[in-house]
């Protein structure tokens, strides 16, 4: 947009102050701001930053601010529903020994349960699926790549299960009949990469199992890590499996945070006698949602990177770093926007070239 007027300006077919009619750039947003409260299930270390440097500026008495950091949590369910718990497992059945002594070394064994696998994390997981489904229960996958979902939905198609996969390329209204189906029992499994940004609401979901849990990167951060094991805690019997060969920090700091949350949750549960019971939802709901523009028009930002890429070769050394910039620049804001799909189609792209 800027390099457009730029060169209506230099021809004389604008006058400069149109390089100003503009949204506003983030610092001058900030600078208009006066008191704000940012709410996330969450938050980022931006937010709690500023949170926490604006409660140092407080004036009122020491005894009110003693046990206020900055930040006012809400994390008791009106329901009694706990937090997942996280059981980490090994890929391969002959790395248990190693997995189970970085447990220990992080001070997680009394947080997670660590079993041996017989086979791999694929008939491992098979296992876990027809034990829950048995149940009458519905399962998550998340993987790290589109080829991945599609690959392991085909082997668990061939084996008799009811499952089905769901990324970018599945457009907005079949993702929402798939959902749909997911609830009403037409799909017992859903695989997935990207599992946050559909605002999953799906109470029959006890289980969430995430393969290569320990490959760090914004799939598998921390933040991410947290947000999709939350899809299992809609379910009185919701667990987490995580299936990985070491312990990364993003591991770490989800599975704290969960065991915390779910602490302060039997507390209240325990306190005021309060039975977990599983969400019961009209599935109708799920159809009433408001559908994703974006998802309709498709990707034009996206699709236009790709296009350019294709002229990379020929470009100048100057456009070259221009556009390698932009391509950094895009992945991060899909990353934001919990668009993880699209970051890493972006990432892709950018060691291409």
């Amino acid at each position: 947009d800027q390099a457009r007027k730029q060169t209506l300006v230099d021809y004389g077919f604008r006058l400069k102050a149109a390089k100003d009619n503009r949204p506003l750039k983030f610092e001058e947003f900030n600078q208009r701001m006066n008191q704000t409260i940012y709410v996330s299930a969450t938050p980022a270390e931006y937010e709690l930053k500023l949170s926490k440097q604006t409660r140092n500026k407080l004036t009122a008495h020491r005894s009110l601010l003693k046990a206020y950091s900055g930040i006012a949590e809400q994390i008791v369910r009106p329901t009694g529903l706990v937090d997942p718990t996280v059981d980490i497992r090994p890929t391969e059945e002959d790395k248990f020994e190693n997995l189970k002594s970085e447990i220990q070394r992080d001070g997680l064994k009394e947080f997670t349960i660590s079993q041996k696998i017989t086979g791999n994390q694929i008939d491992d997981l098979i296992g876990e699926i027809k034990k829950t489904v048995g149940k009458g229960q519905r399962v998550l996958v998340t993987t790290l790549t589109k080829r991945m979902a599609e690959d392991l939905t085909i082997f668990l198609k061939e084996i008799g299960t009811k499952v089905q996969y769901i990324h970018s390329d599945v457009d907005t209204i079949q993702r929402v009949e798939i959902l749909r189906d997911l609830r009403i029992g037409k799909y017992d499994v859903l695989v997935g990469i990207n599992l946050l940004r559909e605002g999953l609401d799906l109470p029959e979901v006890s289980l969430v199992a995430i393969l290569d849990a320990d490959k760090e990167g914004f799939l598998r951060s921390d933040f991410a890590l947290i947000q999709v094991s939350g899809r299992a805690s809609r379910h009185s019997e919701g667990r987490v499996i995580m299936y990985a060969d070491k312990i990364t920090g993003s591991m770490k700091r989800a599975i704290l945070e969960t065991q915390r949350r779910r602490v302060i949750q039997e507390k209240y549960n325990k306190k005021h006698n309060i039975t977990p019971k599983t969400i019961e939802k009209d599935i109708a709901d799920l159809l009433t949602r408001e559908t994703d523009e974006e998802g309709k028009k498709g990707d034009i930002t996206g699709d236009s990177l790709k296009k350019q890429a294709e002229g990379y070769p020929a470009m100048k050394a100057k456009e070259k770093k221009d556009f390698r910039e932009e391509l950094e620049v895009q992945m991060n804001i899909y990353a934001d926007m919990l668009e993880f799909e699209k970051a890493a189609e972006m990432r892709d792209l950018l060691k291409g070239l």
